[in-house]
């Protein structure tokens, strides 16, 4: 897989304000490992934490439910994971990948150990990744709520 560049993904960011990207809910589920990140107003990515995170196993699995998403963003150290799982949505043209956790679980070698309902976060707290593109070869990039580009790639 070629990775994008940061000055690649801020153009494309820059088109996508403009034009949108035509990326749909279907072009969304699967399992993403986190690949890349880029600290707010970095142009270069952050190799130690995206190690890190990488090490960990970062993940976000986006799956339908219902009437929207769900996803599950979790990290992993040898048999133990920390899981956040909750609904999301797409909006607009851009479009907003809207979300929010409403469990945090611990699991341990394949059992739930540990299980806590999340409140809600108000509805202008609520995090989302704004969608750069996703691009056939494997990868997906946005911008999260807090300024930072995150590239995950698709696990196959």
């Amino acid at each position: 897989m070629v990775h994008p560049s940061g000055e690649f993904l801020l153009r494309q960011e820059q088109r996508v304000r403009r034009e949108g990207t035509g990326i749909t809910v279907s072009d969304l589920m699967g399992c993403w490992q986190l690949d890349q990140i880029w600290p707010k107003g970095e142009q270069r990515p952050a190799q130690f934490s995206a190690q890190v995170l990488r090490w960990l196993g970062a993940q976000l699995q986006i799956s339908p439910s219902a009437d929207q998403l769900q996803l599950r963003n979790a990290v992993r150290v040898g048999l133990l994971e920390l899981r956040f799982e909750g609904p999301g949505e797409l909006q607009g043209r851009r479009p907003l990948l809207l979300f929010h956790f409403t469990q945090l679980q611990i699991w341990l070698a394949g059992r739930c150990v540990f299980s806590k309902q999340l409140p809600e976060p108000l509805p202008q707290k609520r995090p989302f990744f704004a969608l750069i593109e996703r691009d056939p070869s494997g990868w997906l990039a946005a911008r999260g709520r807090g300024g930072g580009l995150a590239c995950w790639r698709l696990e196959v």
